[in-house]
């Protein structure tokens, strides 16, 4: 493979195993990371040392730089891990390696807690078992910004052979204390059991099933209900590099086993993460797949009513209001970010906002890592039906009582080879449709794709993929009549016939 053709897309740069995603364009990929961290002013360097700005006393001194390496469930993670690590290593850089497959977010505190440059993760996330991926967090503990990946791709195309094929034999990392492997489990769940209140989770009693979809997630999520006092059954916490056949996300199709669970055993709920653990799937007490759109609303209500808390909110642009309608009920305002969490994580890393979230399934709060943690989000939803002893259905109805109904959907529309997505761009740019589905254009946002925004609130988003022949059509309404007239709307506008 050409190297510069790789590229760090929403959430770090994923490849097809053994084709693009090769041992050798890895270590072209980690060297170009530790060239910019050297290079780049944020970071502070000063010959092997940098200047760290210390959270504990808010004064910079100089120490000896790190780096968090973790890896996932996928083939041959631990392999590119510890490839990974061996090149840090040989530029002076330590590394802190993680002794077994480890969440996102996990990486994400330990980049915090050990005031690291950054940290590496090797996952697809909930990509198909077929890929694996490289996620760079920086000293922050979020996801890296496009300013930072157009650095790291930039250098990628500057080393030599020679350059690349440097590194520090694992083995002898270790020896040299250069690599530290360490248990991740005690850092990450001090963090979040300190969210939570343990003692109203602890009294409920609650009988949850805990799905790990093959992923990473298995020994967080059951062992952390567990300690709580819940009754829990766990659910595919084997590691199976396949992941059963089906890409290892949270989408109501791959849980359908966890949903008939739940209702043949009476629990008060199912809960799931995807590969990495940054994205959640919830699965209410009578089976039903509850969508991370009603998910964001439900955890701020129960923020802010269960255990006062406040600050302002931030979604991406094509997350369902209901959000900000529970916000605006709390009397919190919204922020709206394009697409990807980098943005979301960008307002998070402020202290200011109380929850930032996405619909497909990202979210973090207030005091933890700027970064998805689909632990915490199922976590969080525990702990509200602790405290409200009620199905999720239920609170949802009484919060549409309060704010109004929000009915969404998503699917992605497939082009056929006369569509081109840059005629289609350049159609809406030029000519955008006034008039969807007879009801006038109120406003229209193209920050991230193109949103056609309603006077009463409702709303048709149409958004090009980057990197394949598809269409994302969301829509939002407060009757399914609606709904279903937007998106079918959205599809005559793709082709052009509006």
């Amino acid at each position: 493979m050409n190297h510069s053709n790789i590229k760090f897309g929403t959430s770090g740069w994923r490849a097809v195993i053994g084709a693009e995603f090769s041992f050798n364009n890895l270590r072209r990929v980690a060297h170009a990371v530790a060239s910019h961290v050297k290079t780049n002013k944020t970071y502070g360097f000063k010959g092997d040392e940098y200047l760290l700005y210390l959270r504990e006393n808010g004064k910079k001194a100089p120490i000896k730089p790190c780096i968090v390496v973790g890896y996932d469930t996928r083939y041959l993670s631990q392999e590119y891990a510890k490839l990974v690590a061996e090149v840090f290593a040989i530029e002076n850089i330590t590394v802190i390696f993680s002794d077994t497959v480890v969440p996102t977010p996990t990486i994400a505190w330990e980049v915090m807690t050990n005031n690291a440059i950054g940290g590496v993760t090797i996952t697809a996330s909930h990509n198909p078992a077929e890929y694996n991926g490289f996620k760079w967090t920086p000293f922050w503990g979020g996801p890296a910004t496009p300013e930072i990946t157009a650095d790291i791709e930039k250098k990628i195309n500057t080393l030599t052979i020679a350059e690349v094929d440097r590194r520090l034999p694992f083995e002898q990392g270790v020896s040299s204390h250069t690599i530290k492997v360490l248990d991740f489990h005690e850092n990450y769940l001090s963090q979040i059991y300190s969210l939570l209140d343990q003692n109203t989770i602890k009294k409920a009693k609650l009988k949850i099933a805990a799905d790990s979809v093959y992923g990473t997630a298995a020994t967080y999520l059951r062992p952390a209900l567990e300690k709580m006092g819940v009754k829990v059954i766990g659910l595919r916490e084997e590691r199976d590099v396949l992941f059963g056949g089906h890409s290892p996300d949270t989408d109501e199709e791959n849980l359908k086993d966890l949903q008939k669970i739940v209702k043949k055993n009476k629990f008060h709920l199912g809960l799931a993460c995807d590969g990495d653990a940054d994205r959640y799937g919830i699965i209410d007490s009578d089976g039903t797949w509850i969508a991370p759109n009603m998910i964001l609303g439900l955890i701020l209500d129960h923020l802010v009513k269960n255990k006062g808390m406040e600050g302002k909110i931030c979604r991406s642009v094509m997350t369902s209001h209901f959000v900000d309608a529970v916000g605006k009920y709390h009397g919190l305002e919204t922020r709206e970010t394009p697409v990807g969490f980098k943005y979301i994580g960008d307002f998070l890393k402020t202290g200011e906002y109380l929850i930032g979230g996405e619909e497909s399934a990202g979210m973090s709060i207030m005091g933890h890592v700027p970064e998805k943690d689909g632990i915490l989000a199922c976590l969080l939803i525990a702990e509200m039906i602790a405290y409200e002893k009620k199905p999720l259905k239920k609170l949802l109805e009484n919060l549409y009582k309060k704010v109004g109904p929000f009915m969404n959907i998503r699917l992605n529309l497939r082009l056929n080879e006369n569509e081109n997505i840059e005629r289609i761009n350049e159609r809406l740019t030029l000519k955008p449709p006034l008039n969807v589905a007879g009801f006038p254009v109120w406003r229209i946002n193209d920050v991230d794709g193109f949103k056609f925004i309603m006077k009463d609130g409702s709303w048709l988003g149409l958004r090009p993929s980057g990197t394949e022949p598809v269409v994302r059509i969301y829509a939002e309404a407060q009757t399914q009549a609606k709904l279903s007239s937007f998106v079918n709307a959205g599809k005559k506008i793709i082709s052009g016939k509006f």
